[in-house]
């Protein structure tokens, strides 16, 4: 055999395996590449559906929240009214800041601006002018379609509803947002409208860089931006105006999973061909399983476009979805649905005594037994931070609605257990029942909500279900909190009566306590339990307090009195600066600190504040006395009054009236007063009324006296008037002051 023969013959099989080798290697490289292409381009198709989503959430959502206000028997009448105070409370800035919607206009039949907003303030209508040139052509378009709709009908309400027109737009400014035009309607056939006369509701939400971060984050694309021109990377979706013509792009940073797998693994494939094989295999497992988990990222981020995060249960967006295929079903079937709305109560006390963790471990625990307490076939649903609603389908009628009612209230009948410490939580429900042939999902939305609020109203931890005259009820509930509003700007019918409190021993009078008077102009003199009330549940109690305050102290410092007691509200407690703004006050108005006494309820101090702590520790730093109101009717404990530290406890009437009737009644307040003895507090008790009590009083030692036996509360010229008198008169005997 020759030489060469023998190299063919020994190298032979080495070169077909080289060969061989290559050839797989080219091929394994090869099929690797287009398996990475396929797949990246999956993924990215999966992305421009998921922005498509986002898209077309953003072009439903804000019509949505136009119409909630927008379709409604008294937007129609505000307009035609010119009601500037009620178009901003419901109709404009109540969008910017309830919504975020950036920019409101409300445009008049002839297109006038009626009221304009931004970032939820008022802005000059002038402001329209910068969006004219893209917002009229749609307005334009709405109202042709309008016209075209209510042609030879003498209301065209019916004809128009539903009508409306959403575009993105770029701006003069080179900035984009969708902008929405909707009608503005009455809800019923109460009000007529006759075409041509219609307003137009106008608002424009910005594609800014907070709203494209929370679409970016909920589609799970990152990086998510706009601009003018189509970006060169395939992960992007043009904006389409109506014509056809791309008005912008959105882009985001493309996902490239499997490139970013074979970067990291061809080059172990070229250098160790030996593994090859192995190497093959793994590949190829390793593809399959990246497909899989892009399949679960995109069944997951669908889920979570529809699920609340926190519980897992059904989000707003699932919850209306159900809402209206359950009315639908109604109209097939003639059935009924009932629609629950579930409101925590005293939900934020959780949250600042026990911390936020504890907050959501209690919503999590409440949506468990929600859960529970339900058929499979309703939804429970999450839709706010402490709020969630139950859609129950095929009801009979009210029995039903009620029966699940009670069973809910019944949940919050055991305590929670929230990171070791148990909490006792109520709940307030409102629910509302679909009638056939007129509800609608906003209607019945709007109806619960309105149950919702009456249940609170009526001392929470209630069922109430929908009735007619509940409408009644927040409409007269609006316009006194819109009157009290009127009052705290002007002060109108607003006063402060006075209530002296006397010495027990020289029956001299020691101070007085500030009490607030409401004399409305319709309904006469309010109980101020409601009005002060509704001045906390609609954000005036401030505004209210301080006014009050500066009144109180302006009378203080025209006359000799020692001292004035003013309540402060819970509320205003949660105000970290409260100490300072009383402080300010008082400089304001040139009253002295000592002067001045803060009375709060036990409920201040039971919220085991940080805040509130520091807040009282200031404010008898100032000078400031801090008296705790009604004491021995809330959970009174003597380590909250070491903890705290106040000055004065003021025995709550309820105990003073059965003095010398009920015995185990005296010992208690005999208890108190030798606690507050002990711990160098001075003790006032409320609502004196005959001269036993006040004999038994003194005998037990009580310093101040306060009640009818020695003054009703009076005004600021009465107490004036008789000021001078009631130093005069001799301490063996009570003067009796109006």
């Amino acid at each position: 055999m020759t030489q060469s023969r023998l190299v063919r013959t020994l190298f032979s099989p080495f070169i077909a395996t080289a060969i061989v080798a290559s050839a797989w290697l080219t091929s394994t490289i090869s099929l690797g590449w287009w398996a990475a292409e396929e797949i990246d381009q999956h993924a990215n198709t999966r992305q421009i559906a998921r922005a498509q989503g986002g898209i077309a959430e953003l072009l439903a959502r804000v019509p949505k929240e136009q119409d909630s206000s927008a379709v409604w028997n008294e937007a129609v009448i505000a307009v035609r009214a010119n009601d500037q105070d009620w178009l901003a409370e419901n109709l404009v800035e109540w969008l910017g800041w309830f919504y975020d919607h950036e920019r409101v206009y409300i445009l008049a039949p002839d297109n006038t601006v009626v009221r304009a907003a931004r970032d939820g303030e008022a802005a000059d209508a002038s402001a329209y002018q910068a969006d004219a040139a893209v917002v009229a052509p749609l307005v334009q378009t709405l109202r042709e379609h309008m016209e075209a709709s209510s042609a030879g009908q003498e209301d065209s309400t019916d004809a128009i509803y539903g009508l409306g027109e959403a575009e993105f737009r770029q701006f003069s400014d080179g900035s984009f947002g969708l902008i929405s035009v909707r009608p503005i309607l009455p809800e019923t056939g109460e009000v007529a409208q006759a075409p041509g006369s219609e307003y137009v509701h106008v608002s424009i939400e910005a594609l800014d860089e907070d709203l494209l971060s929370a679409i970016g984050q909920k589609f799970g694309l990152q990086q998510l931006n706009v601009a003018s021109d189509a970006p060169s990377t395939p992960s992007t979706l043009a904006l389409i105006g109506s014509s056809g013509e791309s008005i912008g792009y959105l882009a985001w940073q493309g996902e490239r999973p499997a490139h970013q797998l074979l970067s990291r693994t061809l080059p172990a494939v070229i250098l160790a061909l030996i593994l090859a094989t192995l190497c093959f295999v793994l590949l190829i497992a390793r593809l399959r399983k990246t497909s899989d988990e892009l399949k679960q990222s995109e069944a997951e981020a669908l889920h979570l476009a529809f699920h609340d995060q926190l519980t897992g249960i059904p989000n707003r967006a699932l919850f209306e979805d159900r809402l209206e295929r359950a009315l639908a079903s109604d109209r097939r079937k003639h059935t009924k649905t009932a629609l629950h709305y579930i409101d925590l109560d005293s939900f934020k006390n959780v949250n600042d005594t026990l911390g936020h963790p504890s907050g959501d471990e209690l919503v999590k625990q409440v949506a468990k037994r929600l859960q529970l307490a339900v058929r499979e076939v309703d939804t429970v649903a999450r839709i706010g931070g402490d709020e969630f609603a139950i859609v129950q389908i095929d009801v009979a009628g009210e029995a039903d609605a009620s029966i699940l009612g009670e069973r809910i209230l019944s949940l919050f009948e055991d305590p929670f257990l929230l990171h070791g410490e148990e909490a006792l939580v109520g709940a307030s429900i409102g629910t509302a029942i679909g009638v056939l042939p007129d509800v609608s999902t906003m209607t019945l939305m709007r109806k619960a909500d309105i149950a919702l609020y009456e249940a609170k109203a009526a001392g929470k931890g209630r069922h109430e279900i929908f009735a007619g005259p509940m409408d009644e009820v927040v409409a007269r509930r609006r316009t006194i909190e819109k009157d009290l509003r009127e009052a705290i700007n002007t002060g109108t019918g607003l006063a402060l009566a006075y209530q002296p409190i006397f010495s027990s021993d020289t029956n001299t009078m020691v101070g007085i306590e500030a009490l607030a008077r409401w004399n409305h102009p319709v309904h006469g003199a309010l109980s101020p339990e409601f009005f002060i009330t509704l001045a906390e549940e609609r954000g005036l109690i401030e505004r209210f307090g301080n006014w009050a305050l500066r009144e109180a102290a302006t009378f203080a410092v025209k006359n000799d009195i020692p001292w004035v007691a003013v309540n402060v509200s819970p509320v205003q407690f949660r105000d970290r600066h409260l100490a300072q703004k009383i402080s300010a006050i008082l400089s304001d108005m040139g009253l002295e600190p000592n002067r001045l006494q803060i009375e709060v309820t036990e409920g201040v101090l039971l919220q085991d504040s940080p805040v509130v702590r520091e807040t009282i520790k200031s404010l008898r730093a100032l000078g400031i006395a801090v008296a705790l109101d009604d004491f021995g009717t809330g959970y009174s404990s003597i380590s909250y009054l070491r903890s705290y530290g106040v000055d004065k406890l003021k025995i709550d009437r309820s105990f003073v009236s059965k003095l010398g009737i009920d015995l185990e009644v005296n010992s208690i307040v005999q208890a108190i007063i030798d606690l507050a003895r002990a711990m160098k507090m001075t003790v006032t008790a409320e609502g004196v009324e005959t001269q036993e009590q006040r004999r038994i009083l003194m005998d037990m030692g009580c310093a101040e006296l306060q009640g009818y036996l020695l003054s009703k509360p009076i005004s600021d010229q009465q107490l004036a008037a008789a000021y001078g008198r009631r130093l005069m008169a001799s301490p063996s005997a009570p003067v009796r002051i109006g």
